[in-house]
């Protein structure tokens, strides 16, 4: 928790009082290596931080699953469209390692909202770093290469990335493991 109160003082100086009151909505969850956060058709009711770990945003597929994000310790995760609209989220997050996160339910947010003055703050701190995700990741698909994807992720966090299963890189960066593999002979 204090990586996050870390991250609020230093973003918006947070008061003691607005502190206290956002920490004691916070409920701490340990989620096992491939363990999911939320699941396909479930109503995501958590905005949750990163303490330790890392996770894959994905949607289930017979064959294969596709994966289309990461989101590593120190920032927020969330299906965020079913956490805003409070509908059937229509992908999955999973523990790609062990992951332990700080949780916030939806109506313990709404409250942070209305009784605290950087309520707001926060809420816009977290929406900002998903809508930030889901851009690059858009961007990426539209003008790199899927080797430039695949440097970008492992310079971005050559330390956490050696933890993803290399078909789940692959999915994520659009191609096969057979693929991903002629990639990484090419750059070694």
């Amino acid at each position: 928790m204090e990586q996050l109160r870390a991250q609020f003082k230093k973003a918006f100086d947070i008061s003691e009082e607005d502190w206290s009151i956002f920490s004691s909505k916070l409920v701490r969850q340990h989620f096992p290596k491939y363990q999911d956060l939320i699941r396909l058709g479930e109503t995501e009711n958590f905005l949750s931080f990163i303490e330790s770990g890392i996770v894959r945003l994905y949607i289930p597929k017979i064959e294969n699953d596709l994966t289309f994000g990461f989101v590593f310790n120190n920032a927020f995760v969330s299906a965020y469209d079913s956490f805003l609209t409070q509908t059937p989220s229509k992908y999955a997050i999973q523990a790609v390692e062990e992951t332990t996160v700080w949780r916030l339910t939806y109506n313990d947010l709404q409250a942070v909202y209305s009784e605290t003055k950087v309520g707001n703050l926060i809420g816009r701190k977290a929406s900002e770093e998903l809508f930030l995700i889901k851009s690059k990741r858009e961007l990426s698909l539209l003008k790199d290469t899927a080797e430039e994807r695949y440097l970008n992720l492992f310079t971005e966090r050559p330390e956490l990335i050696r933890s993803i299963p290399l078909k789940y890189i692959a999915s994520y960066i659009g191609v096969t493991p057979q693929a991903l593999s002629r990639i990484r002979k090419r750059i070694s």
